[in-house]
């Protein structure tokens, strides 16, 4: 609210300098407000009204501003960020990155080990599915060595989180870690060692394109130790780790978030 109150004020104050500098005296002299008062109390008068019906107005299209955008963007000398309300597979000419398990995981169902359906991982399943071998066969023409160590769930080969396997327009990653049932686990730390990781990938595998993202972890499956982090908190976390990365998207191209509208997440309060 006092962010509205400041942008608004700046912008009235700056209308108003234009108006009582090109508007004639004459027009203001023109209100008689005080009828015992002088025409130079009522000039004054008319100026302060004039000030409040401007401030009133810009408030207005601040608020409506405001309510109505779907997008912002985050400027930087070396970066830039769109964060914008939308369907991360609609996105055109770019790069989309959708986050897996660590073993890649590509059966979708409902049992704990399985990749949920309504998660963006189990969307993109289920618009391409992708068989055990044929995840294998993107594995190794990608290169990607396993982590240290296996899953705990059943033993299987793990991989880094953050790091990406290429797959068309579409570049999948690694993200949560598997417990003993096979259910997603991720603690604070981890999230953001994966973030570093990822823009690290991003930078090699990007193609002059710009690369959409979900916010990671914000499905509803992601669980993160003791702690639980909004929407809201989950993007500024992804923000900042981007700016403060060395290994960025190369202007023109752009890192651009999508973001899911929900009653406790507000485009306007990113960075406060």
């Amino acid at each position: 609210m006092l962010n509205l109150l400041k942008k608004s004020s700046i912008l009235a104050l700056s209308i108003i300098t234009i108006v009582f500098t090109f508007v004639p005296e004459t027009i203001f002299e023109t209100y008689k407000w005080l009828l015992n008062a002088s025409d130079e109390v009522n000039i004054i008068v008319t100026r302060a009204l004039a000030f409040i019906a401007v401030l009133f107005l810009s408030i207005i299209i601040n608020a409506l501003y405001l309510f109505l955008r779907k997008s912002i963007r985050i400027k930087g000398k070396n970066y830039s960020i769109q964060i914008k309300y939308g369907d991360l597979f609609k996105m055109r000419s770019c790069k989309k990155v959708i986050n897996f398990d660590e073993c890649f995981t590509t059966s979708v169902g409902e049992l704990p080990a399985q990749v949920k359906l309504g998660s963006i991982c189990g969307q993109y399943l289920e618009k391409y599915p992708i068989q055990d071998q044929d995840m294998q066969a993107l594995i190794d023409k990608a290169q990607l060595k396993p982590a240290r160590g296996k899953s705990k769930y059943q033993n299987k080969d793990k991989y880094e989180s953050g790091k990406l396997i290429p797959n068309g327009d579409y570049l999948l990653m690694a993200f949560v870690k598997l417990d003993e049932e096979g259910l997603g686990w991720l603690s604070r730390d981890e999230f953001l060692d994966c973030l570093s990781v990822l823009w690290k990938e991003i930078d090699k595998y990007y193609a002059l394109k710009n690369v959409c993202i979900p916010v990671l972890g914000s499905g509803g499956f992601t669980r993160m130790g003791d702690v639980s982090l909004t929407q809201q908190e989950l993007l500024d976390l992804i923000i900042w780790s981007y700016k403060l990365n060395s290994r960025k998207i190369k202007s023109p191209y752009k890192l651009k978030i999508i973001c899911k509208k929900r009653d406790d997440f507000s485009l306007n309060k990113i960075d406060e």
